[in-house]
């Protein structure tokens, strides 16, 4: 929506500050490391992350790393389905993303 230019590789943890993504590299090794339950990779990748953002920022990546987290997990117990509009409307980036190797792609109308 900003118009900026940014890497979508980026959430396949191909992270770099040339990613477009101001502090990207940090952010997806945060991301990567709390999802991965590595306290100790938590705990480096946070250190490096607050350095980095002010207080109020690294919360709310915090809040939305756990945020998606759980509304992933719910749709994906429940098997909610992409709606067609959706469905059609991002082929192309799933495709690109390779989002089929997630097991909750069966959820997604071919």
């Amino acid at each position: 929506m900003s118009g900026a230019a940014v890497d979508l590789a980026a959430v396949n943890g191909e992270a770099s500050d040339s990613s477009g993504v101001e502090h990207g590299a940090e952010l997806i090794a945060f991301t990567e490391a709390v999802m991965s339950g590595d306290r100790a990779a938590a705990a480096q990748a946070r250190a490096a992350l607050r350095k980095v953002l002010p207080p109020a920022g690294y919360v709310q990546v915090a809040a939305t790393i756990a945020a998606f987290n759980v509304v992933d997990r719910i749709a994906d117990s429940i098997g909610i389905p992409l709606d067609e509009m959706m469905v059609a409307m991002s082929g192309d980036l799933r495709d690109e993303l390779k989002l089929t190797r997630f097991a909750s792609a069966a959820n997604t109308p071919a």
